[in-house]
């Protein structure tokens, strides 16, 4: 069986999110009621049965440290390779390189000393259930340099157009990359390539003056090397703002998509944290929602996901709203297509309402 490594590239991810990345990076962000972004990324690499990746972080990554720990989640703390974090460590005076070409050079001993004889590379903000064997298998039978993956949306939507679209031909062979604001075959910020090509596009690119090793080894190469397109037809989200973050939350009540996204045969992991179960008073009521261990409910929560933790106090109603870990609401408040931060407070009778296409969002630790 090939190996495979793979490398979870933040560097060029920005934190657009708003308040919820005020003060963490846009992979630690949480999502689904008890995950963090970035545990998608990482169990579809443990599911592939990848047991050696690398996290470039360059901002803000004290809360996605905390969260990864030593891996043990992912069947990562082991011996011979496991979950390595790398944030900046410019010491090199002679280094040339820049952008997220900094990252690959000064972590190059992570890509030659692996014994994996193929590398993915992903992004956090396409989130999805993927098995990259299946994609590894593709791009062996393509004789392809490098396999990207795509998803084609049946419907754009504003994140879309933020986003690289594919053109491929009729072989599957990606003819072009660019930004058309029409295009459906979106871009997964994932692609997987031989170890030993990744550290010559690597070295190329250094040696050409570039910054961005997708842009400028691959986008700008096209013309001369083989890409080869792989589609993703599971559920796929693409968050890269709150509105995004908000809808593709919301989505996660709709049965079908939260199977196909939580697979049994492949599952999400996260750190675990042991809560009791959540308690529900005999004043609670609770209609699709998504409601995680540890919460203690006692009033109304409607199309609502609530992460550990939560307290909703007697008489308050939590609608169409995302309520993140520790947060609590007193008796009588009012929350209306509303996104709580970690640890936020609620005072008694207080009402918050945004818009389905502007939800209120209140930063971590804010009490009103």
């Amino acid at each position: 069986m090939d190996r495979i490594a793979g490398i979870i590239n933040l560097d060029h991810e920005q934190d657009v999110l708003d308040e919820l990345t005020y003060f963490r990076c846009s992979a630690a962000v949480p999502f689904a009621g008890r995950y963090r972004m970035i545990d998608f990324t990482i169990s579809n690499m443990s599911n592939s049965r990848i047991g050696s990746i690398a996290v470039f972080a360059r901002r803000k990554y004290r809360s996605l440290m905390d969260h990864l720990e030593q891996g043990k989640a992912w069947d990562l703390d082991r011996k011979e390779g496991g979950l390595f974090i790398l944030p900046p460590d410019w010491n090199d005076p002679t280094d040339i390189s820049k952008g997220d070409l900094q990252h690959f050079h000064n972590n190059i001993d992570f890509i030659t000393r692996t014994l994996a004889d193929y590398v993915v590379v992903s992004g956090t903000q396409n989130i999805c259930n993927i098995n990259f064997r299946d994609v590894l298998e593709e791009h062996k039978d393509s004789g392809a340099d490098v396999t990207v993956v795509y998803k084609k949306v049946e419907e754009l939507h504003p994140e879309h157009k933020r986003t690289h679209k594919l053109a491929i031909d009729e072989s599957g062979r990606v003819t072009d990359i660019n930004n058309d604001q029409r295009g459906d075959n979106v871009y997964m910020d994932m692609f997987i390539l031989k170890k030993e090509y990744l550290y010559e596009m690597v070295e190329d690119c250094i040696a050409h003056g570039c910054s961005h090793l997708f842009l400028d080894g691959i986008k700008a190469q096209l013309p001369n090397i083989h890409v080869h397109a792989y589609e993703y037809e599971g559920t796929h989200a693409l968050i890269n703002s709150i509105e995004s973050y908000y809808r593709h939350s919301k989505r996660l009540l709709n049965e079908i998509d939260h199977e196909d996204l939580f697979k049994e045969e492949t599952p999400i992991f996260t750190k675990v944290k042991n809560e009791p179960p959540t308690k529900y008073s005999e004043s609670s009521k609770v209609t699709n929602a998504l409601v995680a261990n540890g919460c203690v409910i006692e009033g109304h929560v409607e199309d609502s996901i609530l992460f550990r933790g939560v307290k909703v106090g007697k008489g308050a109603v939590v609608k169409n709203s995302i309520i993140m870990q520790r947060c609590e609401i007193d008796s009588n408040a009012v929350l209306e297509n509303v996104i709580l931060d970690k640890s936020c407070h609620i005072s008694d009778s207080r009402t918050l309402v945004g818009a389905p296409e502007k939800p209120f969002v209140v930063a971590k630790r804010v009490s009103m």
